[in-house]
């Protein structure tokens, strides 16, 4: 199983804090680095530089949306899975973000297990093929 290089883009300084400290703890995830607004996270994204094989995102930002980074992704070559973690897990939220091209949707309350089994699952697969939905 290898180390998943992480991109997380979190508003919040102390989620964002935890997040990093439990994915890194308890899956197999290396976080390369974050945002906190869209900008900065479609700047990164896009940087060729720059290769994250996992994106978690978060929908509301200081600045722009989850959405609006979902849509840079999607037009963003190579396989990676992208994946939105949030408190706003509704079901209009969740069928927006897998038709934006997200791999799942996680509600940040209930459903933190279920992420890292989802960044298991990723580490267990060959480098560079496509992520499977969960």
């Amino acid at each position: 199983m290898h180390l998943l290089p992480t991109y997380i883009v979190e508003d919040s300084q102390v989620i964002r804090d935890n997040l990093i400290a439990t994915l890194e703890e308890l899956a197999p995830v290396r976080v390369v680095g974050s945002a906190e607004d869209e900008a900065t996270a479609v700047q990164w994204l896009t940087d060729s530089h720059h290769e994250a094989e996992l994106v978690i995102v978060d929908i509301f930002l200081k600045q722009g949306s989850g959405l609006g980074v979902l849509r840079t992704i999607q037009q963003l070559a190579g396989p990676r899975s992208v994946v939105v973690l949030s408190n706003y897990a509704t079901t209009d939220i969740r069928r927006k973000c897998r038709e934006l091209g997200a791999d799942g949707v996680f509600d940040k309350s209930t459903e933190i297990d279920a992420l890292i089994a989802h960044c298991n699952a990723l580490a267990l697969r060959t480098p560079g093929t496509p992520p499977k939905s969960t």
